[in-house]
């Protein structure tokens, strides 16, 4: 998943990088709400996590901005500003979620993972197609009841498919999920990584779309 995170508190906004770079997203983290709606206007995004009170376009105004194109992005606002004429401002605004400063890491996870799941229409954490289990919540991966060790990126590649079974998922936005702009991308890894999840797991349950992408196809 690749989430956007605006917020000019640099203490602030590394912290929430460590901790959600640890969670295997993809984030990248602009510091100012002009930049923010161009890159929200430009590339695709799984979230966005917004501070309100930013340089050269204020965050309220630019989700005003956001909702008024017709953008229905998850958005967490994430904002010393506790009052609650505040708060409600921003709900209204089309915030889907509040979250004053300072937080705890462990409820700013878990309040991510509740916004993916709710933008992907689902009720439970737990993703399951063809023998493979995925829990979110603890990025567990079983096969047939056993576990298996997956790589950050590979976790990544696997939940893409998983949120959608059966369907095709473009090369376009499955490397737009796994890599941020601060990243060096090969020209191969995303054949790397399929072939990787196809050893650890069944080389019949990631089907190549030649010129176009992969999907999860179960075989009866």
């Amino acid at each position: 998943m690749r989430l956007l995170l605006v917020e000019d508190d640099r203490a602030v906004g590394q912290g929430i990088r460590v901790a959600l770079g640890g969670e295997g997203y993809t984030l990248d983290w602009l510091q100012d709400g002009v930049s923010a709606l161009h890159a929200l206007r430009s590339e695709r995004f799984d979230l966005l996590l917004l501070d309100l009170g930013l340089p050269r376009l204020d965050g309220l105004d630019l989700l005003h901005q956001l909702r008024a194109e017709q953008q229905g992005l998850p958005v967490l606002v994430i904002t010393a500003r506790d009052g609650t004429a505040e708060r409600i401002a921003g709900l209204d605004a089309g915030a889907d979620d509040y979250l004053i400063k300072p937080f705890d890491v462990d409820e700013l996870k878990a309040r991510v993972r509740a916004l993916l799941r709710r933008s992907q229409g689902r009720a439970q954490p737990l993703l399951e197609y063809a023998g493979v289990s995925l829990d979110p919540s603890c990025q567990q991966v079983l096969y047939h009841g056993a576990e298996v060790a997956m790589t950050p990126m590979e976790y990544q590649l696997l939940h893409q498919l998983m949120v959608r079974p059966g369907k095709v998922v473009t090369r376009e936005r499955l490397s737009s999920t796994l890599y941020g702009w601060q990243d060096r991308v090969e020209s191969n890894t995303l054949e790397v990584l399929i072939h990787n999840l196809r050893k650890k797991l069944s080389a019949e349950l990631i089907r190549t779309v030649r010129g176009i992408g992969y999907l999860l196809e179960h075989k009866a």
